[in-house]
């Protein structure tokens, strides 16, 4: 495996796997670049080495093949204006347009190609699709770790027509690097925060989760799981009764190994899903008939924040409550500012997860932990010890 560190891209044409499945509002205006932004180091390294770029992407889930709402020509204003340069733009990403586009290239020359997904064959992995992509460019760079767990033909199938020239970029690399050494080389006490609405989406991670880590800390939807588990009254809160004994489970795994699992003492409730529901203030275990849990207490933010500060190395994946609604944000913004105290004090913090990203942003706290991770399913299926096609075939 090559390392883009001392690669000589003097000459060569860059192929590169991109994150740009950005959000554009209804005038195709991008509201949130950050994977574009996230990119754009491997981008450089490439062009100042003397070489040129040839990216592709996919953007949105289009179901009938080319659709303008999900078309990658929306991202070149602001792609060339982040690299301070003219991108040039194919309106395919194989065929003439894509080929003539890419032979043209000079260096210091960066190319988007059209959505990948416009081709059904993407999706399907198909190996003629692939070696079409791989025709384009000389070497291969993975830095789409959003999609590594997908054995997509731009993702996996590509690789395999690079035996010797392919890598990770800087988004790749920095997210395997800081998953490893909060999954292999942790220093204790070691504490995962575990959020969210369902117990059934956690349970892998917390079974992978549970000869690593010294705390677990539950929060968000799935707490009520737990709660019922333990035969508290947890009112209308979200339960998922067929797992109860997963609950339970886990609990005694735990036991077993000496983990603590904690689960919040106090929740605030409302008497619906809604930010001017009528709130009350109860133990998570005596919630009132037609009241539901939808956020942690002050007392359990108090626990939690002690056993986050007194940490070396924190996992954080999944809000405390519905955080979206600020009579409901607290419990996650607590957990928020305690991550953020601990990281100052010297911990390694990893962030990972749509919504405990988001939250991180909304707080405006994204720098004030260690690392913030752009990949959703694909960190999720790295921490139950799943390997990703994405990062296999560039490994072997």
């Amino acid at each position: 495996m090559k390392n883009i560190d001392t690669y000589n891209f003097s000459g060569k044409k860059a192929l590169i796997r991109v994150d740009f499945n950005v959000p554009l509002n209804a005038e195709h205006v991008i509201t949130d670049d950050t994977r574009i932004r996230a990119a754009i180091p491997t981008i450089n390294k490439v062009l100042s080495g003397g070489g040129s770029v040839i990216l592709m992407s996919h953007l949105g889930r289009p179901k009938d093949g080319p659709a303008n709402k999900y078309s990658l020509k929306h991202l070149v204003a602001h792609l060339s204006q982040l690299l301070s340069l003219n991108v040039k733009f194919a309106e395919d990403c194989t065929g003439e347009k894509a080929t003539s586009a890419a032979t043209s290239l000079k260096p210091g020359d960066v190319l988007l190609l059209e959505n990948l997904r416009f081709h059904k064959q993407e999706e399907a992995g198909a190996e003629e699709f692939a070696k079409q992509l791989a025709s384009l460019g000389d070497v291969y760079i993975n830095d789409a770790f959003g999609t590594a767990h997908r054995a997509h033909a731009s993702t996996t199938i590509v690789a395999h027509f690079f035996p010797e020239e392919k890598m990770f970029g800087y988004v790749m690399s920095g997210e395997l690097n800081s998953i490893d050494k909060v999954l292999k080389n942790a220093e204790r006490p070691f504490t995962a925060i575990m959020g969210g609405a369902k117990v059934s989406g956690k349970i892998s991670i917390i079974t992978n989760l549970m000869d690593k880590v010294d705390n677990i800390i539950i929060g968000g939807g799935m707490s009520y799981t737990f709660a019922k588990a333990l035969g508290g009254k947890v009112g209308s809160s979200l339960v998922e009764d067929d797992r109860i004994q997963t609950a339970l489970d886990i609990l005694s795994t735990a036991k077993e190994k000496g983990v603590n699992i904690y689960i919040p003492s106090d929740s605030i409730c409302g008497d619906k899903f809604d930010n001017a529901a009528k709130t009350v203030h109860c133990l998570t275990i005596d919630i009132p008939d037609g009241y539901m849990g939808l956020d942690i207490g002050p007392q359990a933010e108090e626990e939690y924040a002690s056993v986050i500060e007194n940490s070396k190395t924190i996992l954080w994946n999944g809000p405390m409550g519905v955080f979206e609604m600020s009579s409901f944000e607290s419990g996650t913004k607590s957990v928020a500012l305690a991550v953020a105290a601990a990281t100052a004090k010297g911990a390694y913090s990893l962030v990972g997860g749509g919504d405990s990203v988001a939250a991180v942003n909304q707080f405006h706290l994204a720098d004030k932990v260690s690392y913030v991770s752009t990949g959703g399913g694909a960190l999720l299926e790295y921490m139950e010890g799943i390997e990703l096609p994405g990062v296999k075939a560039i490994r072997e």
